[in-house]
């Protein structure tokens, strides 16, 4: 072969040697899915399902679920009372027929569930409001109330012995019949209530520790407890107690007589249950 050509050959082949190798195909992409959001299980009254005298608005339970990524089970029934947990149909589309607390068992036993909350015995309690006796009605009421409570929450813990459980109390709606004047005896009314409520907290929320769960004191968030000679200016009805005019702006109790909260108050009451979860 003529040295011109070895020479070529020899080039070629050492280009051939040391030529970059082609980029490795890239890897294929990963089929795993990101795990299901983990799930909030609601029970209880109207409070949890939004409802309001113009309509169903957003919840406090609502709001919850949209603060913490929690994919919201909502079995709550608006006129709920602690006896309906265990002996009325849910509502709810993941209701499925069964009582609240069947469906909530069932829930907390088919998903990872991160939270539970509870709101009930309002509706247990409206009545001893008017009672000819307002105190022992509210005193026999209370022992039922936490006799169900005690009995949905063994089942609860049953099913789901390390979930978050929250039990919440209410506003002292209660108070706003110190300015509703379709109220008679509207002052002696607001000012029974403070005792009542805070002999129902008490008791409801031993019951609620007694099974390891928190308690959201949504009376004293929403300034139930205090003093009524403790007065404020409010735009609409004059000088009152403050805690009068809080419930005023957080329900809709004192020019409408209805017990449910504005969106202040639904605000109100999820900051409340996400402080008690801590």
């Amino acid at each position: 072969m003529p040295r011109f050509a070895l020479v070529v050959a020899l080039l070629t082949a050492l280009t051939a040697c040391t030529s970059t190798p082609p980029a490795p195909a890239p890897a294929p992409a990963s089929s795993s899915t990101p795990p299901p959001p983990q799930t909030y299980v609601s029970i209880g009254d109207s409070y949890a399902t939004g409802f309001a005298p113009g309509g169903t608005g957003e919840s406090f339970a609502q709001i919850v679920a949209k603060q913490s990524g929690l994919k919201l089970i909502n079995l709550a029934c608006n006129g709920a009372t602690s006896a309906d947990l265990g002996t009325k149909p849910a509502c709810g589309q993941d209701a499925g027929g069964r009582t609240q607390l069947d469906a909530a068992v069932e829930a907390l036993r088919a998903t990872k569930a991160g939270l539970v909350t509870i709101v009930i015995g309002g509706n247990d309690l409206a009545p001893c409001a008017i009672a000819q006796d307002p105190l022992q009605c509210a005193t026999t009421t209370v022992t039922a109330i936490t006799t169900n409570v005690a009995a949905a929450l063994a089942e609860l813990r049953e099913a789901a012995p390390d979930v978050k459980i929250v039990g919440l109390t209410y506003p002292d709606i209660f108070l706003g019949a110190w300015v509703n004047p379709s109220i008679p005896n509207g002052k002696n009314i607001a000012r029974l209530s403070v005792t009542m409520f805070q002999d129902f907290n008490s008791k409801i929320a031993a019951v609620y520790a007694e099974f390891g769960a928190k308690f959201a004191d949504v009376t004293n968030t929403t300034g139930g407890y205090g003093a009524l000679t403790d007065l404020t200016q409010d735009p609409k009805y004059g000088r009152i107690p403050a805690s009068v005019a809080k419930v005023c702006a957080l329900t809709y109790f004192c020019d409408r007589t209805d017990v449910h909260p504005t969106p202040a108050g639904h605000q109100a009451i999820a900051e409340a249950v996400t402080a008690a979860g801590r």
